[in-house]
């Protein structure tokens, strides 16, 4: 929910500039190209910043896992989790799973703008089910890594960390 993220950044006003763009292309704005948009200098550190934060959410949470397999307090990162899910995450598809190549021909259908999905929400909750149960590995509940999460799995990893 990307407008809903930037509400939270007070850069709401912004919304329409990040309504024309990818998942890929907003991950990877510069300070340069926002100035090119005609966007305040003060907006442009923020957003920089603001995706940098984004790009670290998977060390994130790597690093919350590890809190919580040593037994640490809770609250800090159910904290950190509240706040990474009011961010935008893209759906994760490998090309091995045919649930999720489901997923992304359903995607394939509608634009694939930052702002707005023509899909109804019960199809964004049964990709998400789907997403956990395949990450949900017997066994590895309280291991430390568990089986490995490829790179960019971020609902993956998210997943896992509140299993724990």
């Amino acid at each position: 929910d990307v407008p809903a993220w930037l509400k939270s950044l007070r850069l709401h006003k912004y919304a329409a500039l990040f309504s024309q763009m990818t998942y890929e292309e907003m991950m990877a704005l510069t300070e340069c190209q926002l100035e090119a948009q005609n966007v305040t200098k003060g907006a442009r550190h923020k957003i920089v910043i603001s995706i940098q934060k984004l790009k670290e959410r998977q060390n994130l949470l790597k690093s919350l896992e590890g809190d919580i397999l040593e037994g640490g307090n809770l609250r800090v990162p159910l904290q950190e989790l509240h706040q990474m899910i009011l961010t935008p995450i893209k759906a994760y598809s490998s090309q091995n799973s045919s649930a999720e190549e489901h997923s992304r021909d359903v995607d394939s259908h509608h634009p694939s703008s930052l702002l707005g999905s023509d899909s109804p929400g019960s199809d964004c909750k049964d990709s998400a089910a789907a997403g956990m149960q395949q990450h949900h590995l017997p066994g590895c509940e309280g291991e430390s890594g568990g089986a490995p999460l490829p790179e960019g799995d971020l609902p993956g990893q998210f997943t896992r960390v509140m299993g724990k």
